[in-house]
């Protein structure tokens, strides 16, 4: 099973259309918005992905919150106050929107852990959990924004810059 990982979009339209585009090339099976959606003009950019959204809260997305709800609504997409804990591949996965939020709830049967906030890209490892954030993805130099993939049946990471 592939994910996707993103976050920090920041009403940024342009990288989320280039964001769809790799998503939707990769085949991934789900993808993760680890937060700062900011507008539901986002979500709803956001909604051409085939495949599930799971999102949760940035610190950023605090204002827009009713709008940002009744988009995810309106889409069917996943929006929800972190840390997110899900179960696809038979993998534990925590995921939070600031690193600081994720870390102490990273438990021993956690084989990952997604966050964003930072926009620094991070591949560690945390008493035996995999940590992850991609990094920036709606920045404004070409080339060097960037989406995560993980592959949840050998945990490999990989980054895609666009």
């Amino acid at each position: 099973m592939l994910i996707g990982v993103f976050g920090d979009t920041h009403n940024n339209l342009p990288s989320i259309e280039r964001i769809v585009e790799i998503f939707e090339r990769r085949r991934v099976d789900r993808v993760v918005h680890t937060g700062d959606i900011t507008q539901p003009k986002v979500l709803d950019a956001l909604s051409a992905l085939t495949m599930p959204l799971h999102c949760v809260y940035g610190n950023n997305d605090q204002g827009e919150r009713p709008g940002l709800e009744r988009s995810a609504r309106r889409h069917g997409i996943q929006l929800v106050d972190g840390p997110l804990e899900v179960t696809w591949a038979r993998q534990p996965i925590l995921i939070a929107h600031d690193p600081l939020d994720l870390e102490p709830l990273l438990a021993p049967h956690h084989v990952l852990g997604l966050h964003g906030h930072t926009h620094l890209y991070r591949h560690e490892e945390i008493n035996g959990t995999l940590v992850f954030c991609p990094g920036e993805c709606a920045g404004m130099l070409q080339g060097q924004n960037r989406v995560g993939l993980v592959d949840l049946i050998d945990l490999h990471c990989e980054i895609e810059y666009f």
